[in-house]
């Protein structure tokens, strides 16, 4: 079993910063990519910033120069930094991870249950 239980959501006004973390637990013998999506009221769920094993970073157009993603692989944990938060930001953040359970096993996509971000005006 794999669970990834994030924290750090909250309310915040314009402008404000937030950091987000998601830690992996479980069987876990290997974690390649781990990333955030978020996905507002009525719209589709979107990549927000994603990491590589070896650090390698990607950031939807719309976050980058104000939200930093990093990961911790001795503690299987991955934060966003969010600086100069907007409006359109608010959302409900999930964080993935690209994991093998084992030697043998595929590569698998789990997913956290998601934390609240909501920003003011």
């Amino acid at each position: 079993q794999v669970q990834l239980v994030e924290s750090g959501g909250g309310l915040v006004q314009a402008g404000g910063s937030l950091r987000l973390s998601c830690a992996a637990s479980g069987n876990i013998y290997s974690i390649n990519g781990m990333g955030w999506h978020r996905q507002a009221p009525g719209k589709q769920r979107e990549l927000v910033a994603a990491i590589a094993s070896g650090g390698n970073t990607n950031y939807a157009d719309s976050v980058k120069g104000r939200f930093t993603i990093s990961r911790d692989n001795a503690k299987n944990t991955v934060y966003l930094q969010m600086n100069s938060l907007k409006p359109e930001d608010t959302a409900v953040y999930y964080c993935n991870a690209d994991l093998r359970m084992g030697y043998w096993h595929a590569p698998t996509v789990y997913w956290g249950q998601g934390t609240q971000v909501t920003v003011s005006s």
